[in-house]
């Protein structure tokens, strides 16, 4: 279920700045938008059990390039999304967030977007949207 947000941002940063949540790790990432009518997706990687199962009956180190490869293709993924915002911040459980945060940092498309890293607890979907909301009204 996707539940809309009602709150009103009225003050001059936030009607200006376009701000992007994203609590991931290496499999799936939900990408929150307070302010958009579908308020958030989500984004999963393709490196499933299956793929990791398949790789594996051929070689180790099959298995972990077309990991490397896959891991890779997410984050182009969400990095083009990100890429329509002005500040991001990535959240989570995992290092995800931090190889994502590296991976951006080694392209200059993103040298004008804000992005922020912080650590989360597992949290539900309304936590995940408070974490958002209370992270950019700072």
């Amino acid at each position: 279920m996707i539940k809309e947000n009602t709150k009103n941002y009225s003050d001059s940063k936030a009607s200006k700045t376009k701000e992007l949540g994203i609590y991931m790790d290496h499999s799936t990432a939900k990408l929150i938008d307070l302010r958009s009518e579908k308020n958030s997706y989500t984004i999963t990687s393709e490196f499933t059990f299956e793929t990791k199962e398949e790789a594996l009956t051929r070689s180790e180190n099959l298995m972990h390039n077309k990991r490397q490869q896959m891991q890779e293709e997410y984050y182009e993924k969400i990095a083009k999304v990100i890429l329509k915002y002005d500040e991001v911040l990535l959240f989570g459980l995992t290092k995800a967030k931090t190889e994502l945060y590296n991976f951006l940092n080694e392209d200059l498309r993103f040298k004008d977007i804000k992005i922020s890293v912080e650590p989360a607890d597992k949290l539900t979907v309304n936590q995940q949207d408070a974490f958002v909301r209370t992270f950019f009204e700072k």
